[in-house]
C-alpha cells in the first residue's frame, strides 16, 4: 500500500521528465545524407548544428538512403534527414523569384528572373523510426521548418540587399539583425496568488498518482468488508451492546489515517528525495491547512468509496476485481492518465463523474495555480457530496442485507 505508490510515482515522473529534458534540453540525434554540393547545403547542415535541437551524424559520400535506412532501423538514431542535389539550386531560384517580386514596385531592375516560372522544388526528405509517436514528430517538423526557412531568407535577403544596393555582399551583422531581430517570448505561468509556479513533471504528476495511490485503498478495504461479512462479524456485532455505526466509523478512522500517511510520504519523497535522484523537486503550496484538508476529504472519499465497493461484493476476488478496474477507468476519464484539456468533447461530461477527477482538480488547484481554500471550494464541494453518495449508498447496501 505504500511501496508500490512510491515506486509508481517515481518510475512515471522519471519518465515524463526524461520526454520533457529530450525535447527541451537534450539533443536528438539525427542521420544527414547531404546530395548537395552548393554553398546552401553547407549552410543548412551548419544552421542545423547551431540550433542546438540535434546532434548531426553525416554519412560520407559513398553512403545513400538505404544505408540511411539500415542505419535507422539499426536505431543509430531515430531520425534520418536527406538533402536532395537540387537543394541549393532551389534555393537560389526562390531567392531571385521573391526578390524580383517585391521590387517589382519599385521598379528596381532585376532581369528576367521576376518572369520566369518556378520549377517544382525537389523536397528535403525526413525519415523516422516507427516508434517515434506523432506528437514528437510535430515538434522535429516545427524545428526543421524553422532552420530550412532561416537558410530561405538569407538567401532572399541577400538577393534584394544586392538588388537595391548594386552590391555583391551584404555585411554579416547587417544580415543577422534582419534574421534575428524577432519579438522575444517571455513565457509566464498563471496563478491565483499572483507568482509564477515553474511547472514541471513533478507538480503535475506527484499529485496526480498520490491521488491514484489513495483510492486504490479498496483493495485493501473492499477485500476486509467483505471478508467481515462472510466469516459472520457483523452479525455478532449486533449482538453486542454497541453500535455498527461506532465499527464503521472507527474503520474508516483507521484507513483514512492510512490515506493520509500515504499522501504525506509521497509528497516528502517528491520534495526531498527526487533533488537527490536528479528530478525537479515539489514545491509544497503555501496555503498548508488548505492542502491538509484536501487529503483528508481525497482519503474519506476513497474510503468511502472502497466501503461501497465491499458491502456489495459477494467475494474478495469480486471486490478486487471490481475496485481495480473502477478506479483504472475512473483515472482514464478523470484527468490523470491523459490530461483533460486533451480529452474529445464528448468525455468532457463524463470526466466529472469521476470522484478522482475532482480531487485531482483540488491538488491541482493548490500545487499549480497557487490557489488557496476559497479558490477550491467549489471543487471540493464535488467531492464532499460523492463521499455522502458513496457512505448512503453503502448503509443502503448493509440495511438491504440485514447487516444494520
Amino acid at each position: 500500500m505504500f511501496v508500490m505508490p512510491i515506486v509508481l510515482a517515481i518510475v512515471i515522473t522519471t519518465v515524463q521528465n526524461s520526454t520533457f529534458e529530450l525535447v527541451n534540453d537534450k539533443k536528438v540525434p539525427l542521420l544527414l545524407l547531404n546530395k548537395d554540393e552548393g554553398i546552401a547545403g553547407k549552410e543548412l547542415e551548419a544552421t542545423l548544428q547551431k540550433g542546438g535541437m540535434f546532434t548531426i551524424k553525416k554519412l560520407s559520400a559513398g553512403e545513400d538512403e538505404a544505408v540511411l535506412k539500415q542505419r535507422l532501423q539499426n536505431k543509430d538514431a531515430l531520425l534520418g534527414l536527406v538533402i536532395p542535389q537540387r537543394y541549393t539550386a532551389d534555393v537560389l531560384a526562390k531567392s531571385e523569384h521573391v526578390a524580383g517580386q517585391a521590387l517589382q514596385s519599385v521598379a528596381v531592375n532585376t532581369g528576367d528572373s521576376t518572369a520566369s516560372k518556378l520549377q517544382a522544388s525537389a523536397s528535403v526528405v525526413l525519415f523516422y523510426h516507427p516508434v517515434l509517436q506523432a506528437s514528437f514528430r510535430q515538434g522535429i517538423d516545427g524545428a526543421l521548418n524553422s532552420v530550412l526557412q532561416i537558410v530561405q531568407s538569407k538567401y532572399i535577403v541577400r538577393q534584394l540587399y544586392s538588388a537595391i544596393n548594386d552590391s555583391a555582399a551584404i555585411p554579416a551583422d547587417l544580415e543577422q539583425q534582419i534574421l534575428t531581430n524577432q519579438t522575444p517570448i517571455q513565457q509566464l505561468s498563471v496563478s491565483k496568488d499572483g507568482g509564477h509556479v515553474i511547472v514541471n513533471a513533478t507538480q503535475h504528476n506527484i499529485p496526480a498518482w498520490t491521488v491514484f495511490a489513495m483510492f486504490f485503498i479498496v483493495i485493501s478495504l473492499g477485500a476486509s468488508i467483505v471478508r467481515e461479512k462472510n466469516s459472520g462479524s457483523f452479525l455478532r456485532l449486533k449482538t453486542m451492546p454497541t453500535s455498527i455505526t461506532l465499527a464503521m466509523v472507527s474503520k474508516q478512522i483507521a484507513y483514512v489515517a492510512i490515506t493520509i500517511i500515504q499522501a504525506l510520504v509521497i509528497f516528502s519523497i517528491g520534495k526531498w528525495l527526487f533533488p537527490v535522484m536528479g528530478l525537479p523537486g515539489l514545491d509544497f503550496p503555501h496555503d498548508k491547512a488548505s492542502l491538509l484538508l484536501v487529503i483528508v476529504l481525497c482519503g474519506w472519499c476513497a474510503a468511502s468509496f472502497a466501503i461501497m465497493i465491499g458491502v456489495f461484493a459477494k467475494t474478495q476476488e469480486q471486490s478486487n476485481g471490481i475496485g481495480a478496474v473502477t478506479i483504472v477507468l475512473f483515472a482514464a476519464i478523470g484527468g490523470l492518465l491523459v490530461p483533460a484539456f486533451a480529452m474529445p468533447q464528448s468525455m468532457q461530461g463524463l470526466m466529472r463523474i469521476s470522484p478522482l477527477h475532482w480531487c485531482l482538480e483540488a491538488f491541482y488547484g493548490l500545487f499549480l495555480e497557487g490557489g488557496r481554500l476559497k479558490d477550491i471550494v467549489t471543487i471540493l464541494i464535488p467531492t464532499i457530496v460523492m463521499i455522502f453518495l458513496f457512505q448512503l449508498i453503502a448503509h443502503r447496501g448493509m440495511k438491504k442485507q440485514g447487516l444494520v
